[in-house]
């Protein structure tokens, strides 16, 4: 016999089970072994390197100039030169054994790869998922062209050779690297004089390589292409090395030598390559001449110059010989985005003449020169340290206090929830700015906190314009979207996809936005959860519990009344931190805010609008900014049930027409905070370049600044701003789905008896989407995504689109049928698809592109049916009543 329980007796078991799951929750938090600990430790005024030595090399003299890189989990070592002892004595001998160090455990182990085809060293070489690519070098007598790969076998404990397309001329003392899947060779020498050095830029795309197993691999588009080289003229024993600069993989060509009359420069110039472009600019110079050194690029910005000669010495090395002091021992780092230097601290040693190498994320520098004519057989393993820092107890208690205050407003909220209508539209009683504020909320959420501030300090205010559209679309919204929601009382958008197609497009709409929103809850939670592992000592994935674990309490209890009142105070903790870590970047820079806007000048970072019709380009053109941006609101002010949710929690139309309003109007302030934020962010960094840290991501910026320049509990109040904006998008969606599912899904075929049993399910489905979208959002934490932004505006553009489409299909067209609907949505999918997986079609164009084929496609396949049979009045701007009126 089923039980019956009260009202009343609900709401106590689910406040009882509230207060339990908020233990737990906070317990989560709490599992982080230096949570209310304050770190005793010095933070130093620059990176800090972790030096540790693998096994030496099995020639114990060493070599310089031999052929490194990483293949088949292995680190490979080929050829070289050394002096046999005593150094001073003897020629150069050029060398062709094959040296590969392996994993053995824990531990590591040399062994023999067999011998090169002849002696030879000074080339360069690039580690590929094919091999290590071997190119140019010389052996003495003469300088080479050949280019092969080095395949180490794990399991035949063997390596084999595979000859590449030739170089156009003979080159050594040079450098290359690999971006993408090109290889790209800049500097050396034809010669065996520095008379002979040159200005070469040579590319090979390995996407064009036949297959790895022929015995040659040649063929005309598998050739080496001559590019335009950089403006700064020849050189040899120069540093070529690749790293992300804010808006792609570049190429940097520093430092070298080239022959002056009967003298030697030494340069310290840098040129970075875009290869999007094809374009070359002058950086700022190497602080001095890093000759023959050892440079790499490690996480998402930092180039390290980990060996080098500055040539102060290099005309004594005869007189000096023994009594040499060795190449300078202090590394540096270049960061590409603010395009400045730091000291990176001291070295226990310089190599020179060698290849550094990345192996298991650690920088491997294997054997080199260590002063004239002296090799090292020492093989080092090189790792960025970051700062780190205690939270500290005050902080955590502002975070934490301002947390369970949002569950408060939940358990608040929860017993006024009588029905479905109270627990999805708060039985249309919520003031218009509040409704205004709850749209802000949801629609820029976590990432506008962290990642647009750090789309502005990696590149411009371009985006901006795309917030701009903001209010162009509210005249959608206002005047076409609002009156149809209102005028059919709808509680889901997608009720009026069946009133104007079918109850098969109403539920495709419905599972495509559910699905959207499981993906959306778990994208903002590990993004939110990878920037916040930076500012608190909690891991991305204790965040993404705690984010979600909260976000389920309140809203399971409250329903949409404590989703709103939440956003609404979120919305003054998100900007009010905001204006308070502006006002504390501009003070913090040098020269205040003459000082920021100068920097930001210098760096091109107020530029508004780029001028080009490549889709592609990481650099968007303006009307790709636009048009995209038109799409992606007008889908949401359209076909998204999270805002047409708000539309209907006033009490009547004018009142909801107000909160678009107040959404529109604050998106502009917001949008001038957020991107000052990102540009402030560049101008406080490049007046102390010595505070980035090398271990973090791009999207890490802002919260990096938190954590280590703001006063304590400012610091607890600013995270929890961060908090609180994924908390609002997360609970939003939570809540919306649970909306879609009951009024679309379970309503229509009676699932439920009674409005208690309907508002029960709405609570356990918001639960349990609550649950799996938290349970996505550990999945998807990855410390590779290069933008959170670029990443959330591809999962707004592959779903969103098509729903947009329909909505847009339906309202503008009479001839549109429920054939041709769920006809355009599958062409629309199909293309959404395509684009993602086959093109490099910027995300910021997918929704647009989602709509247009959704709507070319539904109409056009609407003619093979013939006209819908079903009343349109009030369904299309054509048959409305006030345009029946006017007819």
């Amino acid at each position: 016999m089923a039980q019956k329980i009260s009202v009343d007796s609900y709401h106590r078991w689910h406040v009882r089970s509230t207060l339990l799951l908020t233990v737990v929750g906070v317990g989560v938090a709490l599992s982080s072994p230096v949570v209310g600990q304050e770190k005793s430790h010095e933070v130093s005024g620059h990176s800090t390197l972790d030096w540790q030595t693998l096994p030496n090399l099995p020639d114990e003299l060493g070599v310089a100039g031999a052929f490194a890189g990483v293949h088949g989990d292995a680190l490979i070592v080929a050829g070289g030169a050394n002096f046999p002892q005593p150094v001073w004595d003897n020629e150069k001998i050029w060398r062709d054994a094959i040296h590969v160090l392996t994993k053995v455990g824990d531990d590591y182990e040399w062994k023999s790869g067999g011998t090169l085809r002849r002696p030879m060293g000074y080339g360069t070489a690039v580690s590929t998922a094919n091999g290590v690519i071997c190119i140019g070098g010389n052996d003495g007598t003469a300088t080479f062209d050949e280019v092969f790969a080095l395949h180490w076998n794990p399991a035949a404990q063997k390596v084999t050779q595979v000859d590449y397309p030739s170089l156009p001329q003979p080159c050594a003392y040079g450098q290359a690297v690999l971006v993408g899947n090109v290889v790209y060779v800049a500097g050396g020498q034809s010669g065996g004089g520095l008379e002979s050095a040159m200005t070469n830029f040579w590319a090979l795309d390995l996407s064009k390589m036949p297959d790895a197993n022929d015995a040659a691999l040649e063929g005309d588009a598998f050739e080496w292409q001559e590019l335009a080289a950089w403006p700064g003229g020849s050189r040899a024993f120069n540093i070529t090395a690749s790293q992300h600069n804010g808006y792609e993989d570049c190429v940097y060509v520093m430092s070298g030598r080239r022959k002056d009359g009967d003298s030697v420069e030494f340069l310290a110039d840098v040129w970075e390559f875009t290869p999007g472009s094809g374009r070359w600019r002058r950086r700022s110079d190497v602080p001095r001449p890093v000759l023959a050194g050892t440079g790499i690029g490690f996480g998402q910005s930092h180039i390290f110059v980990l060996g080098g000669d500055d040539g102060s010495l290099f005309f004594r090395a005869d007189e000096l010989r023994d009594q040499h002091p060795g190449f300078p021992k202090e590394s540096l780092a270049y960061h590409t985005i603010t395009d400045t230097w730091t000291s990176a601290g001291a070295m226990p040693q310089n190599h020179v003449t060698t290849v550094p190498v990345l192996w298991d994320g650690r920088i491997i520098i294997a054997s080199g020169e260590v002063r004239p004519r002296v090799r090292s057989p020492a093989v080092w393993s090189v790792t960025p340290m970051g700062q780190e820092r205690g939270f500290g107890t005050a902080n955590y208690c502002v975070l934490f206090g301002y947390l369970l205050a949002m569950v408060g407003v939940g358990l608040y909220f929860a017993r006024r929830n009588r029905n479905t209508d109270d627990y999805f539209r708060g039985g249309k009683h919520i003031p218009w700015w509040a409704a205004g504020c709850s749209i802000f909320a949801t629609m820029l959420s976590s990432l506008t906190f962290t990642g647009i501030p750090s789309k502005a300090f990696a590149q411009d205010w371009v985006y901006a314009v795309g917030n701009f559209m903001i209010p162009v679309v509210a005249f959608v919204g206002v005047y076409v979207a609002l009156p149809f929601y209102r005028r059919i009382d709808a509680t889901s958008a997608y009720e009026y996809l069946e009133k104007r197609f079918s109850r098969n497009v109403r539920l495709f709409g419905s599972a495509s936005f559910t699905l959207y929103h499981v993906f959306r809850m778990a994208v903002v939670m590990s993004l939110t959860g990878l920037a916040l592992a930076v500012a608190t000592p909690l891991t991305p994935e204790q965040s993404v519990l705690l984010m979600g674990v909260l976000s389920i309490l309140y809203c399971t209890m409250g329903g949409i009344e404590a989703v709103i009142w939440t956003d609404t105070i979120q919305t003054v903790v998100l900007l009010g931190g905001g204006l308070l870590a502006l006002v504390l970047l501009v003070s913090g820079t040098d020269g205040g805010f003459s000082g920021s806007l100068v920097a930001a000048q210098h760096g091109d970072k107020l530029r508004l609008a780029n001028f080009h019709w490549d889709v592609t380009n990481a650099q968007l053109a303006l009307w790709v900014v636009v048009i995209g941006a038109l799409g992606q609101n007008v889908s949401s002010y359209t076909a998204d049930q999270a805002v047409v949710q708000r539309y209907m929690t006033t009490k009547d139309q004018k009142l909801a027409a107000r909160a678009i309003w107040t959404n529109a109007v604050m998106t502009i302030p917001a949008t001038f905070l957020f991107f000052g934020i990102g540009t402030a962010l560049y101008a406080f960094y490049r007046s102390h370049p010595e505070k980035l840290d090398p271990t973090i991501t791009t999207d890490q910026i802002f919260p990096l600044f938190i954590a280590h320049e703001m006063p304590v509990g400012v610091a607890g109040l600013i995270v929890a701003g961060i908090f609180s904006a994924a908390q609002s998008t997360v609970s939003t969606s939570m809540n919306s789905t649970a909306t879609t599912i009951v009024t679309d899904f379970m309503r229509p075929f009676n699932a439920c008896r009674t409005e208690q049993g309907y508002l029960k399910a709405a609570r356990v489905i918001t639960l349990i989407m609550g649950v799996v979208g938290t349970l996505f959002g550990l999945v998807f934490v990855d410390p590779e995504i290069k933008s959170l932004f670029d990443a959330f505006i591809k999962v707004i553009g592959l779903f969103m689109g098509v729903l947009g489409g329909l909505f847009v299909l339906g309202v503008l067209t009479r001839r549109a049928n429920a054939f041709g609907a769920l006809s355009g949505a599958f062409v629309g999918a199909m293309v959404m698809f395509l684009l993602w997986r086959f093109t490099n079609v910027n995300g910021y164009l997918y929704t647009f592109s989602g709509i247009v084929t959704c709507v070319i496609a539904g109409y056009g396949a609407s003619f093979v049916r013939g006209e819908q049979d079903s009343d349109l009045t009030g369904l299309t701007i054509f048959t409305t009543d006030e345009a029946v009126s006017d007819a």
